[in-house]
């Protein structure tokens, strides 16, 4: 018979973790799983603190990624860039506390969204190397400065060492790690593909890449604008749960309930809240929102589902704009024929915005090499950001799958095409921490949809006129073959001018045939744009 054991004998072994050990033995929940993904993983992270960093204080992004082997499936990685830097006193808490950070207590468009993204990498190396992650940064008028950085895991705290003073003053910041456990592969999952489409859909952004056998690759700058910085918002009462309600509501420094309401969320406003009411009769809106109750906060959200309200503002929401597209993907893919489209804004989950942009660009270097020729790809994207994993899971690639690509003359499986997605919101409703797959939410898979049909048929016009031009110059040049041989037996029987009746035969043929003319001064790409507007215009 098994021996018994006394609950106070078992809750001895009972103990809190912080957020650090938990991630420290659960990895692969910040996308450290896989050799090749962890290494992406930690370009991914300190790019995209990059890029946000330079947008926010204004400044054209210019990114230097390294990655050097210095043993086996062992590689030292410097990221740098010329942003506004971080300050000393910030730097640890920055780069080496998980869930600190400028963005996930706001309610803003950025690519990163939960502030684990540095701080994670810092925990990898440690993990794998045992190294700290050693930084440079000067925020371009204060001091310059360089440390070492590593994270207490038992307190989730920073450890900052080696402080020092640097004499030459720079902008920006410098992160360099050593990571183990990790492989460099030049493949569609590898840094390379990864910093490649980084470019598409960030043409304002210049970045130098060395790889590990010391190649050089230049993304040129291909737009001088830095993108509008997105604005704060608040949220919109649609798509609150009741727990988010309660949970402003007791941190709130309003007075009464009505003005909770209207200071805290989206679209209500007085005469709002005296609608609400009807719908709330168990509420009372002149008390303190502290005093707000479950079951107030459970009448409350039943009542904004009762009540017309005006859709999210969307003004809030940066997209990467059609012409910033078309620029980056004829800089990166150099299509021969594409087409773009930016949809209207539409929420999820009853009250968050989001915008879909959905390309769709054939020939050039569109698509992907196959032994057996060419191939098409997806490249997704949520708020400018690569995803490369999890394709399987993802809204993008779901959505993409539902499309009957045959209905556009197009095969996915055997031509040059790459359908190009983005995805912007104020919230990504990610699948997982290690945000590369977008949750199936119905009304984003139905939106991304439409976009790419949508984008889809502008390349259906361009690859149809193709064929057909190509069939009428077929037929053109059979017919004109024997052209040169009827007039002359014509001439020899009639006695008339032979080059006279030759031409009057490629007149008559033209008739039949008056695209191949029109071919010789009309591009086809040219007329597939002018097919496109004149189908937006009667839309």
């Amino acid at each position: 018979m098994a021996e018994t054991r006394k609950a106070e004998e078992i809750f001895k072994e009972f103990k809190e973790h912080s957020i650090s050990e938990f991630f420290k033995k659960n990895r692969q929940m910040l996308g450290y799983s896989g050799k090749i993904r962890s290494l992406v993983t930690v370009v991914h992270e300190y790019v995209t603190n990059g890029l946000d960093a330079c947008e926010e204080a204004g400044i054209l992004p210019d990114i230097g990624v390294e990655v050097k082997e210095v043993a086996e499936e062992k590689y030292k990685i410097t990221i740098t860039d010329n942003g506004p830097g971080i300050p000393s006193k910030f730097v640890g808490k920055a780069l080496a506390t998980i869930l600190a950070g400028t963005k996930f207590h706001r309610y803003v468009q950025q690519r990163g969204q939960q502030g684990i993204g540095a701080a994670g990498c810092t925990l990898f190396s440690q993990m794998t190397t045992g190294q700290p992650i050693a930084v440079r940064s000067c925020t371009g008028t204060g001091k310059a400065f360089s440390c070492k950085i590593a994270i207490d895991t038992m307190n989730n705290k920073p450890v900052v060492t080696e402080m020092e003073d640097l004499p030459d003053k720079f902008r920006g910041l410098s992160v360099e790690g050593i990571f183990a456990d990790v492989k460099y592969e030049n493949s569609d999952h590898g840094v390379y593909e990864y910093l490649r489409r980084t470019a598409l859909s960030n043409p304002h952004a210049q970045i130098k890449f060395i790889d590990p056998e010391g190649k050089e690759s230049l993304f040129v700058r291909a737009v001088d604008k830095v993108p509008e910085r997105p604005k704060p918002t608040k949220p919109h009462p649609l798509g609150l749960f009741i727990n988010d309600l309660l949970e402003f509501a007791h941190s709130s420094e309003s007075r009464k309930i009505s003005s909770f309401l209207a200071d805290t969320f989206a679209r209500v406003t007085p005469n709002k809240v005296d609608e609400l009411k009807p719908f709330a009769k168990t509420v009372d809106f002149e008390k303190s929102p502290k005093q707000l109750t479950w079951e107030d906060a459970e009448s409350l959200i039943k009542a904004f589902k009762e009540v017309k309200w005006i859709a999210p503002d969307a003004t809030t929401i940066t997209a990467i704009g059609e012409e910033q597209i078309k620029v980056a993907l004829k800089n990166i893919l150099n299509p021969e024929f594409m087409n773009v489209v930016e949809r209207k804004p539409k929420v999820f989950r009853g009250g968050i915005p989001f915008i879909v942009e959905a390309a769709v660009a054939f020939g050039g270097t569109s698509g992907r090499e196959t032994s057996e020729g060419y191939a098409g790809n997806v490249l997704r994207f949520a708020n400018r950001v690569p995803l490369l994993f999890d394709s399987g899971t993802c809204a993008i690639t779901i959505a993409a799958k539902n499309v009957d690509w045959k209905r556009y003359s197009i095969d996915i499986d055997t031509q040059p095409v790459s359908i190009f997605v983005n995805v912007s919101s104020v919230h990504i409703p990610y699948s997982g921490v290690g945000k590369e797959a977008i949750a199936q939410e119905d009304e984003i898979i139905e939106e991304i949809k439409l976009a790419v049909m949508e984008a889809a048929r502008g390349v259906q016009h361009y690859i149809s006129g193709k064929h057909k031009a190509a069939e009428e110059a077929t037929r053109y040049k059979t017919i004109m073959r024997y052209a040169k041989q009827l007039a002359q037996d014509v001439a020899y029987m009639t006695g008339s001018d032979q080059k006279k009746i030759e031409d009057k035969i490629e007149k008559l043929v033209l008739k039949h045939y008056p695209k191949v003319k029109e071919n010789e001064s009309a591009d086809e790409g040219e007329k597939a744009e002018e097919a496109i507007a004149e189908e937006a215009e009667e839309e």
